[in-house]
């Protein structure tokens, strides 16, 4: 095994992206993160397009490197089996209410008992010091919660929406892998494991109000809240005669160069464009100026214009671009592989370049149940135990012929 975290156990029972996309990070610095899922299987994994049902594309997207098990936690010995396989993991992770995991006796101070050192990491909505502890959340409750609708609006947008991505998902992963590597750290030097909790509401509004506390960072308050740049109607790709450019003119040095661009150097003079500060009082006028400039020549032109005076600019992807992108293409970013049940899929590198441990694409996304027989013998059960343990349904394997 390579990677960083070689050596690792992990014991995944999480589902749908947040947790999902935690455990692969940690999965692709190549812990060992043993899946365990319900008997129906992740959600994610009926998510389409698919192939073949129960390997969606969301779900081959956040789950290779891993092996997945079946357990029927609503069964004792199902649960006595999770508990096996904990009593070997460095650490577990889990995305749903921790008085669900309650009900289930997996709790922390369960888990505890039979392994002291365990780091035991879960990921939900709300910090379970306060009133919202036993509500339910998903992406979409969160960004509302977090008000990030409501900043779109403010911006411009017709009606409240949502991000377009899973953003309190995949961000609240990042700072699950995050918050695993620094415990593991931690009981290196200590030797004590502990219970990490990781609630997306508070973790949205580290990255929310990062920009937007704004006034109420003072007390007393020095203004209103929200960033007057991030809010300004005009900030967004700009419209060209045949399309869309995406540019940032944020300092002294930008400032003057597209002056000089568009033949208007005197305007570097003018009250409201002099210095930084009073362009971040006139973020909305000045972003219209610039939207109605960048109407006068087409994308092409201002790319070349506009990288010849040395500021920032980007085309405007769409999602069809960025799969045939030539950075991508040289940098390798799109993995082709032939998957076993799945054929030929497209994977994602690692966004990380290493000089030792690197990590790789070791293992495709698994099948339902399809390591189950494995990991149970690797956490002490016989063949005769497994076989009580499947016959029972407390745990599942594939069909007979479907790939082991």
């Amino acid at each position: 095994m390579s990677g960083p975290l070689a050596g690792v156990r992990v014991l995944d029972l999480t589902t749908v992206v947040m947790g999902p996309y935690a455990t692969q990070i940690l999965a692709d610095f190549g812990a060992d993160v043993v899946k365990v899922e319900p008997p129906g299987g992740d959600v994610m994994r009926y998510a389409w397009p698919f192939r073949n049902a129960g390997m969606g594309h969301i779900f081959l997207n956040a789950n290779r490197n891993k092996r997945s098990i079946v357990l029927d936690l609503k069964q004792d010995a199902a649960r006595e089996a999770c508990l096996a396989l904990a009593k070997k993991a460095d650490v577990l992770v889990y995305n749903i209410r921790p008085q669900a995991m309650a009900r289930l006796k997996l709790g922390y101070e369960d888990v505890r008992k039979i392994n002291p050192k365990i780091i035991y990491v879960g990921c939900f909505g709300y910090s379970q010091r306060g009133p919202y502890a036993a509500k339910a959340a998903y992406d979409d409750l969160i960004q509302g919660a977090a008000g990030i609708p409501a900043l779109l609006k403010t911006q411009g947008a017709e009606t409240p929406r949502y991000a377009p991505i899973i953003v309190a998902d995949r961000s609240v992963g990042q700072q699950v892998a995050s918050a695993v590597n620094a415990a593991l750290y931690y009981r290196e030097k200590s030797g004590k494991g502990q219970r990490v909790d990781v609630p997306m509401f508070e973790h949205l509004l580290q990255i929310v109000l990062g920009e937007h506390l704004g006034g109420y960072t003072f007390e007393p308050q020095v203004g209103e809240a929200g960033y007057a740049r991030m809010l300004a109607p005009d900030r967004r790709p700009y419209q060209t005669k045949d399309g869309y450019v995406c540019a940032l003119i944020y300092n002294d040095k930008q400032w003057k160069a597209f002056f000089q661009v568009i033949g208007r150097p005197d305007m570097m003079s003018a009250p409201e464009y002099a210095t930084q500060e009073a362009r971040s009082r006139n973020y909305g006028g000045a972003y219209a100026f610039v939207a109605e400039e960048m109407k006068r020549r087409t994308t092409a032109e201002w790319l070349q214009a506009l990288e010849a005076a040395d500021i920032p600019v980007q085309r405007m992807n769409t999602l069809a671009d960025i799969v045939a992108d030539p950075h991508l293409d040289a940098t390798g970013f799109f993995r082709t592989v032939e998957h076993p049940s799945e054929g030929r899929i497209r994977s994602m590198a690692v966004p990380s370049e290493w000089s030792e441990s690197a990590p790789e694409y070791r293992r495709h996304a698994p099948k339902l149940g399809q390591h189950t027989r494995e990991v149970l013998a690797e956490a002490g059960y016989s063949k005769k135990q497994i076989g009580k343990l499947v016959a029972s349904g407390a745990a599942i394997v594939p069909p007979s012929g479907d790939v082991s």
